[in-house]
């Protein structure tokens, strides 16, 4: 009896000794990139009511703080211009851990479902365009990523499981695809290092991603009964509201980022009423944890489709997505209406997808002039007897088919039934449309439905999003 005693004393005893421990979450590790010019926190957890105490090599400053009654403890360090690779030393109650390889760049956090989640090597049966090229030539050691594991949680937590892995050939085909390209593009612009957070899990809605809180103010009783995880038969825990944001989101919160790119809607395009306000209170919801009330946020738009259930449920969450735009400031959409595939719901073309988010960074935070980020968007429309006449934004230098046929366009008159339309492209950079069904015309859309393949874009190659100029339901 007294040996089993003695054996519960020593493990209880090694239990606390190892909760006293000097830690640090997963995120700060070695080979972390940290954001360039500005106070970033560092936090982990020690033996309570302990100093704690750091020095960083880029300018061998000490500074000291103090854990708290539980062990909690958390400091802001003052990071130089980019560079590295540069070393941290913590150090508490005879107890070090020194950070190496830590690089000081750019750090933007990955976020969305299967799209932004699909890795280079692609998945079963579904692969990524040109992504034996990308892994070959990826060794490069300014360029990292922490990718979060999976993690459901019905509470907040603070840490999660995931290591800072550089890209080199022999770890590039686990990256994100979308999120690599991203800050591959960004790198080789600005030839600084680039760090991405990627916290991604496939086919769960916008809702599982956004902080509970939030939820409860901002989200009516009938919204919240169109959500996706009601539906008995898609019930994951994983699609339920907040969960995703408490197990993958939460414990990225004290670690300083520039902004966030985001490929995610197609598990909301039944409900895209619903996600008009999801969807931008996802956004503002981080950036005030963030404590960021203009952080660059830039998503991507859907992809056509061609095996979604209703004819325009994915027109009209792309609808939602572009109106989105306009509600918020430092928002940007990359579209992706030329490259959906009628079989896959994963499209292949995931540079395309990667390069045209960059475009927005680039443009907005990293201010390269001359430029273009955004494809043609609607502006306006007017009646010119028979025909409409579209002028758009965004397309300065004037609008091209690249020698594809100039198709997905549809007029209605005042009955409010649309007809398939010709178009053709004035020089001015307007769009002509007409159909000889329709003699008086009143409305006009572009690509209204769940597939096509986009043939409208700017002289810069960037594509047109899908439109109407109506507001029937």
């Amino acid at each position: 009896m007294k040996k089993i005693i003695l054996l519960i004393i020593v493990f209880f005893g090694q239990f606390i000794t190892a909760q006293n421990k000097l830690r640090l979450p997963s995120l700060v590790s070695d080979n972390m990139v940290i954001q360039q010019s500005t106070p970033i926190e560092v936090w982990g957890w020690a033996e309570k009511n302990k100093n704690v105490e750091i020095t960083t090599s880029w300018n061998n400053a000490f500074q000291s703080t103090q854990s708290d009654k539980e062990g909690k403890w958390k400091t802001t360090l003052n990071t130089p211009a980019a560079g590295g690779p540069f070393s941290i030393r913590i150090s508490s109650n005879k107890e070090t851990i020194t950070l190496e390889n830590v690089m000081v760049g750019e750090v933007w956090l990955a976020s969305g479902q299967s799209n932004m989640e699909m890795p280079i090597k692609g998945y079963a049966s579904e692969p990524i365009n040109g992504n034996n090229e990308l892994i070959l030539f990826s060794k490069n050691p300014n360029i990292r990523m922490f990718t979060v594991k999976r993690n459901s949680s019905l509470q907040p937590v603070e840490d999660c499981v995931g290591a800072w892995k550089e890209s080199s050939p022999e770890n590039t085909a686990d990256f994100s695809a979308v999120a690599y390209v991203f800050a591959k593009k960004i790198n080789r612009v600005l030839d600084i290092p680039v760090g991405i957070i990627h916290s991604s899990w496939g086919g769960t809605p916008v809702e599982a991603w956004t902080q509970k809180e939030a939820m409860e103010r901002s989200v009516t009783a009938e919204e919240k009964s169109r959500f996706r995880y009601n539906s008995v038969e898609n019930k994951r825990d994983q699609d339920a509201p907040s969960q995703l944001f408490n197990g993958m989101i939460h414990p990225l919160l004290n670690y300083k980022i520039k902004g966030v790119i985001w490929y995610q809607g197609e598990s909301n395009r039944n409900h895209p009423k619903v996600y008009q306000n999801t969807f931008p209170l996802m956004i503002q919801n981080w950036r005030q944890l963030w404590q960021k009330r203009k952080m660059p946020f830039y998503y991507v738009q859907i992809a056509p489709y061609g095996r979604y259930s209703g004819e325009v449920n994915s027109a009209l969450l792309r609808e939602t997505q572009l109106k989105t735009m306009d509600l918020l400031d430092q928002l940007g959409m990359a579209v992706t209406l030329d490259i959906g595939e009628h079989q896959s719901i994963h499209p292949a073309e995931k540079i395309k997808v990667g390069e045209r988010l960059s475009y927005w960074a680039l443009a907005k935070d990293y201010n390269i002039e001359g430029i273009q980020f955004s494809g043609p968007v609607y502006k306006s429309h007017e009646i010119d007897g028979d025909k409409i006449l579209i002028s758009f934004d965004y397309a300065s230098m004037g609008l091209s088919t690249y020698g594809q046929p100039l198709n997905n366009f549809e007029i209605a008159g005042i009955d409010r039934v649309y007809h398939t339309a010709k178009a053709k492209i004035l020089r001015n950079g307007e769009l002509e449309v007409f159909s000889e069904k329709v003699k008086d015309p009143k409305e006009v859309r572009y690509g209204w439905k769940n597939f096509l393949v986009g043939t409208l874009f700017n002289t810069f190659g960037l594509p047109a999003s899908s439109f109407r100029s109506d507001n029937w339901e």
